[in-house]
């Protein structure tokens, strides 16, 4: 965790030069690094659904936090990215294989969009789903939804 930060949340961003340093901190919340480990995770080939999982549907309910859900973002002592993703992934992917996708795809982004260092991406995979499954829970979710 940053000394600097009031809020455990949220990181400071080196500066970009001392020029920069005399106008203040950029700070980047974790919930918007949350939303980037999921929007990169989605681009990944095979990948279902980011979260999904029956605790992260309870967790959603009583949280409005919905980007974050299936993602858990913290900072190590030297103030990188450890992140952990839960996914479902399709039926008939190699597993390893796209957990090793997902892996590096939010490793590129976080590290691209922040300018911090990402030391470690475990990805969860809580499980498979076909192709109708999926055209189900998202009929399902449309009928649910405002």
């Amino acid at each position: 965790m940053n000394k600097e930060s009031d809020n455990p949340n949220e990181s400071s961003i080196p500066t970009v030069s001392e020029d920069s340093n005399t106008l203040g901190d950029i700070r980047i919340n974790h919930s918007v690094v949350a939303s980037i480990v999921r929007l990169a995770a989605l681009e990944v080939a095979g990948v279902a659904a980011v979260g999904g999982g029956f605790v992260d549907g309870i967790a959603e309910i009583f949280s409005k936090k919905g980007d974050e859900r299936g993602v858990r973002v913290e900072e190590d002592e030297a103030g990188d990215y450890q992140i952990e993703i839960r996914v479902i992934l399709r039926f008939g992917v190699e597993l390893a294989a796209v957990a090793t996708q997902i892996q590096q795809r939010i490793s590129e982004q976080v590290e691209k969009m922040t300018s911090k260092n990402v030391s470690r991406v475990n990805v969860v995979i809580d499980g498979v789903r076909t192709h109708e499954e999926e055209k189900q829970q998202e009929e399902w979710e449309d009928e649910h939804t405002d």
